[in-house]
């Protein structure tokens, strides 16, 4: 509730109070009367039971709040340039309007709340009180929430900001479902109200290694789509190592290139040339041909090998019966299984 539990009661008897001075007689004003008192025991009731809850709204030193780690938010890519709107908007609006949620903890001595929901709310008035602003507090609410509920809201309140990337949102969910979801990813998507499909992706990208998220401009230009068709190219045992290969010289190069101050590798460039070089690898004709032994003649060889599957050609007039041909199909598929181009199971 977003008044306080008195600002509650209080516009709530004083509408019955107006309309008991309004009566005009007598018995119209015994009944407001009677009204208001009856509102008034509903309403403590109401505060008793908890239905009515007090929010406590603190003015606090955000040197002694610390960002809670169950946040998808990275506080540590927070920047002035990512934060100039909000922190322009606080310095005209002469200091923070809507509150951050914190809860309180006793593990650390350096701190005594942590942020669940207003992290880049915390960075901006951490900044503000270094740049000109020593005076400005970090405005907070205080909430009483376990681990799985405070993740909820966390992830209420991030979902549909556009500055918290697909990547970190994908391992905050990845790291949640073990904490606390126990694995069960139907659990985690009913808990969230997400679509199991959809959050299953999500997970899937979270198992981009950073090897690989070092190709891209920053962590924040990995985006759902493209990344899962990387994650799903990593599965495979052939194509991976050139993925990897590849990602460790585009990292190098866009090292270089901030270090020149020359632009990055668009991401989408580099999902392209990682997904190419997987198919170029893996596309390599393996000498992998069986011959009808009494003819001589060629009966199936490989056409191809590449994350979307394995291409045999079966020969016309090789002069081999069906078991052979069997045969001879069953074997080349045992040569690229030893060579770790196999079919993924």
């Amino acid at each position: 509730m977003a008044r306080k539990q008195s600002d509650y009661l209080t516009a709530l008897l004083s509408e019955d109070a107006e309309g008991a001075a309004a009566s005009p007689n007598a018995a119209d004003a015994g009944r407001g009367r009677g009204t208001t008192l009856l509102n008034r025991e509903s309403a403590l009731a109401r505060a008793a039971s908890g239905e009515v809850r007090q929010v406590t709204q603190l003015l606090l030193d955000p040197a002694r709040v610390r960002p809670w780690a169950g946040n998808p938010r990275s506080y540590a890519h927070l920047t002035e340039a990512s934060c100039r709107e909000l922190i322009d908007s606080i310095v005209a609006e002469g200091g923070q309007k809507v509150p951050a949620v914190v809860r309180r903890i006793e593990d650390d001595p350096a701190h005594d709340y942590e942020v669940i929901a207003g992290t880049r709310r915390h960075w901006a008035i951490s900044w503000l009180r270094v740049h000109s602003y020593p005076d400005m507090q970090f405005v907070a609410q205080v909430a009483k929430l376990d681990d799985e509920a405070a993740f909820r809201l966390a992830d209420i309140e991030n979902r549909a900001r556009k500055d918290v990337s697909d990547l970190e949102r994908a391992r905050n969910y990845a790291d949640a479902l073990k904490a606390h979801y126990g694995n069960h990813l139907t659990r985690m998507a009913e808990r969230l109200k997400l679509s199991k499909g959809w959050l299953s992706k999500m997970l899937k990208v979270a198992t981009l290694p950073d090897t690989v998220v070092a190709a891209f401009p920053s962590p924040a230009d990995v985006q759902l789509k493209p990344a899962y068709a990387l994650a799903q190219a990593l599965d495979d045992r052939a194509g991976s190592p050139a993925i990897r290969k590849e990602a460790a010289r585009i990292a190098r190069e866009q090292a270089a290139r901030r270090e020149e101050a020359r632009p990055a590798l668009p991401a989408a460039d580099v999902v392209k040339t990682l997904l190419a070089a997987a198919d170029a690898d893996t596309a390599k004709p393996a000498p992998a041909t069986i011959y009808n032994g009494a003819s001589g003649r060629p009966m199936a060889s490989l056409q191809s090998c590449n994350r979307q599957g394995i291409t045999l050609r079966l020969h016309a007039a090789s002069g081999a019966t069906r078991e052979q041909m069997v045969e001879g199909v069953r074997a080349l598929l045992v040569q690229l299984e030893n060579e770790g181009r196999g079919l993924q199971a």
